[in-house]
């Protein structure tokens, strides 16, 4: 397989019907149930990257950025590669984190962590950082390429203080990144990323939630660390960690790219975790109970090394959406394109209800591998396939309402706010289309380079992060 993008997909917190509830709170997904949707107004229809058309600001990211857009206070944070040298003293191959004046497009500061020595095996060259933060006031939480979990002060060192217990940084100018704490996953819990560990965390009072990584050897034959952890509750002042499940165990198909979602379901608070053997697991935050679990794939499938089976991952983040959990299935998009399942399962029920949890479901021809999340808004779901095509379906009863087709694969995420569906695809083109059952083109925007990420939006401002640019676009 080629990994190389493998994290995109992104692919790593309030509950639904709020995208950003605190503007200093940001996220994947923009809140915690993972929805791709926003209450964002104003926001623009067309631009043009070439004339500056309705441009605010761009600013120059690595060679290859999959990691966020993530808003959060008067900042905006993406994951990239170390292609656009800000530091000299850190050159080479590393995995970026870069922070941005949402306003202004100021390049603030930067994470800029050394590849690991073992090599693509556990942290694919040129991939950079590829998960999204979550963000919490002055706290940062994301999983570097190293498979860290780290908290960092979201000012850096711009503040000129050392925020602790972490002292251990070897760069600490303006733009370095300024570390509180960190779990090395590997070396501390024995994970064993395939080829990039990826996760956007997701929190929750204290807790910090997030996937591993933890997957197949080089070969794609043997699970080395069957028994490490896939899925974690951290605390998040300490950095100690909580609770923590193997669950997938020596199942795991091939890597874990996913990221939690959480939510309230019946009154009752669950942490949901895809894991790497295609199963949903759904946890008691507190306590690491386990709730219920779901199969997302059919009893008769079957997977096959490169991509040829019927069985796939789960690279996409599971919704929560009134007690229901939305999710589809996929591949590492260098397998290619394959029949694909979307659920929509019942949250409220225990146990395995793998049998009794199904509220519909799209699957076969009617829809193809994804690594897309849902987007839900006024009863409308919105979800992509990899072969680019984006489905308008019924939340509630799947009912088809129609299919837009970008003719490019698409790695992110269909993006819904002001009456509008914004979806980038590997073409770098962006389509804008009118939100509703009614199939209706607004523009179709080429960026000049692929768009593997999502959109974001806050006060009238659209971000995009192309494969190599971040930027912020507004209605004249």
């Amino acid at each position: 397989m080629n990994p190389r993008r493998i994290a995109c997909f992104l692919f790593p917190l309030l509950l639904a019907g709020s995208w950003l509830a605190a503007a200093d709170l940001g996220m994947f997904g923009g809140g915690p149930d993972r929805n791709m949707a926003s209450d964002a107004t104003g926001l623009p229809a067309t631009w043009d990257p070439e004339t500056g058309e309705n441009i605010l600001w761009q600013q120059p990211l690595g060679s290859q950025s999959y990691g966020g857009p993530v808003l959060a206070g008067d900042r905006i944070y993406v994951g990239t590669n170390n292609e656009g040298l800000r530091n000299p003293e850190l050159a080479g191959d590393r995995g970026n984190l870069m922070a941005f004046d949402a306003g202004t497009g100021e390049f603030l500061w930067q994470s800029a962590h050394a590849k690991l020595s073992a090599g693509r095996v556990h942290d694919w060259p040129l991939q950079g950082v590829c998960a999204a933060p979550y963000v919490d006031g002055d706290r940062l939480y994301y999983v570097s390429n190293r498979a860290e979990l780290i908290a960092a002060d979201a000012e850096g060192f711009r503040d000129g203080e050392n925020d602790g217990p972490f002292t251990g940084e070897a760069n600490t100018s303006e733009i370095d990144e300024d570390v509180v704490w960190k779990i090395d996953m590997i070396g501390e819990l024995g994970v064993f990323p395939h080829n990039l560990a990826v996760g956007s965390p997701v929190g929750a009072g204290d807790l910090l939630f997030t996937a591993t990584g933890n997957g197949v050897d080089e070969g794609h034959i043997t699970i080395p660390s069957p028994e490490a952890p896939s899925f974690l509750a951290v605390d998040r002042t300490s950095g100690d960690i909580v609770w923590q499940s193997d669950a997938p165990g020596a199942s795991i198909l091939h890597g874990q790219w996913s990221n939690p979602a959480y939510g309230t379901v019946a009154g009752r608070e669950q942490v949901v975790f895809p894991g790497g053997d295609g199963w949903l697991y759904a946890f008691e935050p507190a306590t690491g109970e386990l709730l219920w679990k779901f199969d997302c794939n059919p009893k008769d499938s079957v997977w096959e090394l490169g991509g040829g089976g019927t069985r796939n991952n789960i690279v996409a983040t599971p919704v929560i959406w009134e007690d229901k959990v939305y999710i589809g299935v996929g591949q590492d998009p260098e397998h290619g394109e394959g029949d694909g399942n979307f659920w929509v399962i019942d949250a409220t029920q225990r146990g395995d209800v793998t049998a009794t949890g199904v509220v519909w479901h799209r699957g076969g021809e009617d829809f193809g591998r994804t690594i897309s999340t849902a987007a839900i808004h006024d009863g409308l779901l919105y979800i992509a396939d990899l072969s680019g095509f984006l489905y308008c379906l019924d939340a509630e009863t799947g009912e088809h309402y129609w299919t837009y087709d970008a003719f490019a694969a698409v790695w992110g995420s269909a993006f819904v706010a002001d009456g509008k569906v914004y979806l980038g695809d590997e073409d770098g083109d962006v389509a804008v289309l009118a939100a509703g059952k009614e199939l209706k083109v607004l523009a179709e925007i080429n960026m000049g380079t692929a768009v593997y990420t999502t959109p974001v939006a806050r006060d009238g401002v659209l971000y995009i992060a192309s494969r190599n640019r971040l930027f912020a676009i507004a209605a004249p």
